[in-house]
């Protein structure tokens, strides 16, 4: 596709968006049929496996069939302006990642305007976990520092991606510790994982479930979780503010949106239905053994943490020269 209609398909996405929504659609016995939740990641990652599990407990609730539609592409931008742009009428519902936070610092100018969006509840929180090869010199996170102000170049850590939440959190750390360090993205966590035990990356910040069985064999280990509090899906892992890094502390984390005029009736019919879900000991259960944390909060709850983490990863973003590619 040429710059020109590039451009121009952006700028009608644009004009398409801002018409949506002026009406508010009274729907007093919503949900009268299926509803779309559209996951910004390919099916089998956690946000669609998390989603999957809401969506099976919010069904029973609603008294009503929930779809998940998997929309990936463009760190979750493609899935963001789908339901920007949908019908304001209850029935189309996006499940927003960390991405949302950091996507127009990363990429600037968006085709959708983050206000034609308004959150519903916050959900799941994916604690990342820092792991190294167990046959590497350094046993902790102050030699893997001291390692890294060793080397010309510094650390090189694995991420899925440039501009991912891992990655931010790498930079961050790299930051604070005063150390050299180089993002490597892969595809996913297993690529990560076969480079790390393979001894040619140094570290890597990401979800813990694919690494379990290597951890559990003495090939990995983790030296901290990016987390406030040490995480129950790993508890062994002290925190990287416990280890003299308060500032670093990090998460993936999913959460429900809306389209801006949806009404209120309905936001607040999901928004209950989604806390009452995240409050069952199964839902916890089966989200713990996908390496997720139930983490529930209220659509003001979610908006407030939402504008922190854009402040907060903004701010690294501009500071660190990143760019989304």
């Amino acid at each position: 596709m040429n710059v020109t209609r590039r451009i121009l398909l952006g700028t009608a996405a644009g004009f398409l968006c801002a018409g949506v929504g002026h009406e508010a659609f009274a729907q007093p016995d919503w949900p009268t049929r299926l509803v779309r939740l559209v996951s910004p990641y390919g099916a089998g990652g956690a946000n669609d496996i998390s989603l999957r599990i809401l969506a099976e407990q919010l069904a029973r609730g609603l008294g009503q069939q929930l779809i998940v539609e998997n929309k990936p592409g463009a760190g979750t931008r493609v899935a963001n302006e789908l339901v920007a742009c949908a019908q304001p009428d209850g029935y189309t519902f996006l499940y927003a990642a960390a991405p949302f936070a950091t996507a127009e610092a990363l990429f600037g100018k968006l085709n959708y305007d983050r206000k034609d969006l308004q959150p519903v509840a916050m959900a799941v929180v994916a604690p990342i976990f820092l792991i190294v090869n167990a046959q590497a010199p350094f046993k902790n996170l102050q030699e893997l520092i001291a390692y890294g102000k060793s080397k010309p170049d510094g650390l090189t850590f694995g991420s899925p991606g440039a501009g991912s939440q891992p990655h931010l959190a790498a930079e961050l750390l790299f930051r604070d510790a005063g150390v050299k360090g180089l993002n490597v993205p892969f595809r996913g966590d297993n690529m990560a994982y076969t480079e790390l035990l393979a001894g040619r990356i140094d570290a890597t910040l990401t979800a813990i479930s694919t690494a379990l069985p290597h951890i559990q064999s003495g090939a990995l280990r983790v030296l901290g979780v990016a987390s406030a509090e040490r995480s129950a899906i790993y508890p062994e892992a002290a925190t990287l503010r416990e280890q003299g890094f308060p500032n670093v502390i990090a998460a993936g984390w999913f959460g429900f949106m809306a389209p801006a005029a949806t009404p209120r009736a309905i936001v607040d019919r999901l928004q209950a239905e989604i806390i009452r879900a995240l409050a069952d000991p199964d839902v916890k259960q089966k989200l713990l053994v996908q390496g997720l944390e139930a983490r529930s909060g209220t659509a003001a709850e979610f908006g407030a943490f939402i504008d922190n983490e854009t402040r907060k990863w903004s701010a690294l973003i501009r500071e660190a020269g990143l760019k989304g590619e």
